[in-house]
């Protein structure tokens, strides 16, 4: 199948599975994942109407940007260093991998020396894999609570990524545990705002839209061999 056969696929899925669990569909937004996307197949998305890109490398998203129109919104959902945080700062939507206090700082600080507030998201390691980043459940709210005092950097919500299982279903004690910690958060946390629950790849979005997710993250599901 072509990619445009691809994406309508993917978002009739996702329509379908939203409108299953009485939600709206226009509030999930789909991210293209596009690491390793030559920038020609990237392109034949935006034509669809998607506008949402995520990329998990800062050179591969430095490169491919000024490809692209202002109106694309970059999305970065890897693992970040705190020294490419400048590289950054100002070309991204929305950070999905806050997962220590050092980067915090770093994006507060890079945030501030360009007059920006930098939206973020805080990854959570559900699923305690170790090989994984990502915060453990039980520190969520402590960290939240320091990062709210940060004037450079908006926390807009959680991110997590569910171990790859042979079944989707298998995942959906995962998603169902960060909603529920996002709900007691907002709850709970001054000063941060649980907008944004980014959980779902390709193999397994549907069980997280059903779970509470809106923003998935799809990369193969769309662009099959992405080379």
């Amino acid at each position: 199948m072509s990619i445009l056969e691809n994406l309508r696929r993917v978002q009739e899925q996702i329509a379908e599975t939203a409108c299953r669990s009485g939600r709206d569909p226009e509030e999930i937004k789909l991210v293209a994942v596009t690491k390793t996307v030559p920038v020609g197949k990237m392109q034949e998305v935006l034509g669809a109407g998607v506008y949402s890109l995520g990329e998990s490398r800062v050179q591969e998203l430095l490169r491919k940007c000024p490809h692209f129109p202002a109106e694309v919104e970059w999305h970065f959902i890897g693992h970040l260093q705190s020294n490419k945080v400048r590289n950054i700062i100002d070309q991204v939507k929305l950070i999905h991998s806050l997962d220590r206090w050092s980067l915090a700082i770093e994006i507060d600080r890079r945030a501030r020396e360009k007059n920006l507030v930098m939206p973020v998201l805080v990854q959570v390691n559900v699923a305690r894999e170790a090989y994984k980043h990502g915060l453990p459940v039980n520190d969520v709210r402590p960290f939240l609570e320091k990062v709210a005092r940060l004037p450079g950097l908006s926390v807009q919500g959680l991110m997590t990524m569910a171990p790859l299982v042979p079944h989707p279903e298998e995942a959906r004690p995962v998603f169902r545990e960060l909603r529920l910690l996002a709900k007691r958060l907002a709850a709970s946390v001054p000063g941060v705002m649980m907008k944004y629950i980014s959980m779902g790849m390709s193999n397994d979005f549907a069980v997280a839209v059903e779970e509470g997710s809106n923003i998935v993250r799809i990369g193969t599901a769309i662009f099959n061999n992405r080379r």
